[in-house]
């Protein structure tokens, strides 16, 4: 039920939970890993911001990219039986593993303006801790959120169809 009730249904409901978990991983993580690069300050909040459209645009493609090799991978590992829980926080580690992979190299150029081997040269000083802030986000405010908006949205249309079938 809950995979049901809590997941897009269609290309238009992933795009909305794409959107919903794009714009507030965008808005919270760059902003985190920036301060964590040059220090924690208003230039440089205002500075991530400046750069969120475009770096909106490279989470987005690097989910498309990311989305359907992580949902394999979690099913090989996870069994029929298990939770809803225990697929999707299985999904969302496979998921963010992959994303913080490319955003670590892609994530440095747009917020350096540059195409540069220096993202390639500090990849593992780096990954580990871009690796655990998207996961703590992703976990434990971005996908609840999106899931959250997707089960209004379902309890919603799920009413109206019971609601126009019982008027039948």
């Amino acid at each position: 039920m809950d995979f049901y009730m809590k997941l897009p249904r269609n290309g238009k409901e992933f795009a909305l939970f794409l959107g919903i978990v794009a714009t507030i991983s965008v808005n919270m993580i760059a902003p985190v890993i920036s301060g964590f690069e040059v220090g924690f300050s208003l230039a440089t909040w205002r500075y991530t911001l400046m750069n969120s459209p475009v770096m909106l645009v490279a989470v987005i493609i690097c989910v498309l990219l990311t989305h359907m090799p992580a949902e394999k991978l979690a099913a090989k590992v996870t069994a029929e039986t298990d939770s809803f829980n225990a697929k999707i926080t299985l999904t969302i580690l496979i998921n963010v593993a992959m994303m913080s992979v490319l955003m670590t190299i892609v994530g440095a150029m747009i917020a350096t303006k540059t195409i540069s081997l220096a993202p390639f040269q500090h990849f593992f000083d780096k990954w580990p801790r871009n690796f655990t802030i998207a996961l703590v986000t992703e976990l434990l405010i971005a996908q609840p959120i999106a899931r959250f908006v997707l089960y209004q949205l379902h309890q919603k249309s799920d009413k109206g169809l019971k609601t126009t079938i019982s008027e039948k």
